[in-house]
């Protein structure tokens, strides 16, 4: 070999600090430096996929494992058999398969001692690529093979970088079905992205949006966008990323640049959702493909969420109209249930229920009176005192609402009969209808139990006028213990002027 041709040049540890990140990194282990020259002269105007190589040098088994150690992103390694000792490079091909777990880098044994590792057996026994004497590579033999090995490289890296997206977007997924709230599905769009495309924040800029396929193309309703705090009907974004909607919108299509994507994706509910992404870098083949799968999983999930809030919104409407229905047949206002359900949902956050229960609560304990649509006008609106009689059909209201509203599967339904069961139980067991004891009553009673009494006394009955406020709250305290749950009672008085706002937002 003409070695004078490389006399000035060590290529034994070389050091780059600006390694391009486009490169295919390549791992040359042997013991014989002239190897190393040769290789790198053969492959100096490489490229694959118009990106060229970095080569990295090892001349043990044992350099190289320290450098594998450090350095993760290699793609092809092309190992001698013998250095050290006449295995060293079969212990090394062991140590990545099995001891580091490397599955992905490509491992091509090169030897000039094939007697000492006989082929069939180490191509049988070890998780190789391929091998090679020394001696049949030649440039073109050597270049075809690394072609080959980069593009098995290439299709690997691909295969687990859809695995790891599309289990990304399975788990964003279904974070969005345990969304309650347009905004919050917002927040969650933005902050999947990223991880689905696995790059950081400060790579891209995003925007959600939402509109009817039949509607104006102006007329998007935008979800979500980086660095914009959305509220209703607030499009501030980017005037090329509104017009990218609009044309969208009219091409009812999805497109890509080289940074930039659009998603388009219609619903059986004839809304769409369309996803902007735009990239600092390029935007490769396999982040279109997981944004596809990704916006149309936003679309589906956009539209469940609507669905289930027209659900909510239907199911709060007929509490409501219920609650009011019995309000007006005893000539109270229909301001009554609303702010019950609302002093009821405040105090259920209070005591430590979650979000969702006391969302339950609010939207059933405007029923909480359903069962005096049973009771006469006369007593229901008799504006002196009941007689014994009197009163015990009024009391009557309680189990018939319990009656009324027990059968229904409805969530909501049930716990509004409980509700309507129990909100005249007393902690001290002096209540009705089944004068239950302290924490016999269900939570759900005894908050609508306080937050009743608490409007009740505060509202113009046809019996009564309204009382002022600090006479509603020495009532209440003076019978903590005895008619309310202690706790609550704690906790109402320690947050009053969040009550006293609600009954300000809602009078009669």
């Amino acid at each position: 070999m003409n070695s004078f041709l490389f006399t000035d040049e060590d290529f034994s540890h070389e050091s780059n600090p600006e390694v391009e990140a486009d490169k295919w990194h390549i791992l040359i282990v042997d013991d014989e430096e002239d190897i190393h020259q040769v290789t790198r002269l053969v492959l100096a105007d490489f490229k694959f996929e118009n990106k060229a190589l970095h080569f990295h040098h090892a001349y043990s088994a044992a350099e190289a494992k320290q450098l594998l150690g450090a350095q993760n992103d290699i793609s092809v390694g092309l190992i001698d058999v013998v250095m050290e000792n006449n295995h060293a490079g079969l212990e090394l091909v062991h140590f990545i398969r099995h001891d580091i777990a490397n599955l992905d880098i490509r491992l091509i044994l090169r030897t000039g001692q094939p007697g000492e590792a006989p082929e069939e057996a180490v191509i049988r026994d070890y998780d190789i690529n391929d091998y090679k004497n020394k001696t049949e590579l030649t440039a073109v033999k050597l270049k075809t093979l690394l072609y080959s090995a980069l593009r098995s490289h290439r299709d690997i890296k691909t295969i687990e970088r859809h695995k790891s997206g599309l289990e990304r977007i399975i788990n964003a997924s279904s974070s969005f079905l345990k969304c309650d709230s347009v905004r919050e599905f917002a927040s969650t769009i933005l902050e999947h992205v990223t991880d689905v495309m696995g790059i950081h924040d400060s790579e891209i800029y995003c925007a959600a949006a939402v509109n009817s396929q039949t509607q104006s193309a102006t007329d998007f309703k935008l979800l979500a966008a980086s660095g914009v705090d959305v509220e209703p009907h607030n499009n501030d974004i980017p005037q090329n990323v509104k017009n990218l909607f609009i044309e969208t919108h009219n091409r009812k299509t999805s497109s890509k640049t080289e940074n930039e994507y659009v998603g388009y994706f219609p619903t059986q509910g004839g809304v769409e959702t369309m996803l902007y992404v735009s990239k600092q870098s390029r935007l490769q083949a396999t982040d279109c493909q997981l944004l596809e799968f990704f916006a149309n999983n936003i679309a589906l999930a956009y539209d469940n969420l609507r669905l289930r809030e027209t659900v909510k919104e239907s199911q709060k409407e007929l509490s409501y109209i219920l609650g009011e229905a019995v309000e007006k047949r005893s000539k109270e206002t229909g301001s009554h249930v609303k702010r019950v359900a609302h002093y009821s949902e405040l105090l259920a956050q209070l005591v430590g229920l979650n979000h969702y229960e006391a969302e339950i609560i609010k939207l059933a304990s405007p029923l909480h009176d359903v069962g005096k649509i049973s009771i006469p006008d006369r007593i229901l609106n008799k504006p002196g005192r009941l007689d014994a009689e009197e009163w015990t059909i009024m009391q009557s209201h309680a189990q018939i609402g319990y009656e009324i509203l027990r059968n229904s599967q409805n969530e909501i339904l049930q716990c509004g009969a409980n509700i309507a069961h129990q909100h005249h139980e007393k902690w001290d067991g002096s209540g009705y209808p089944q004068g239950l004891i302290g924490e016999q009553i269900d939570i759900v009673g005894r908050i609508t139990a306080l937050a009743d009494v608490f409007d009740a006394l505060g509202s113009d009955r046809c019996y009564k006028p309204a009382w002022p406020i600090d006479q509603i709250v020495s009532l209440i305290i003076s019978e903590k213990g005895k008619h309310f749950d202690p706790i609550l009672v704690e906790l109402f008085i320690a947050n009053i002027d969040k009550f006293i706002k609600i009954k300000e937002a809602y009078p009669d």
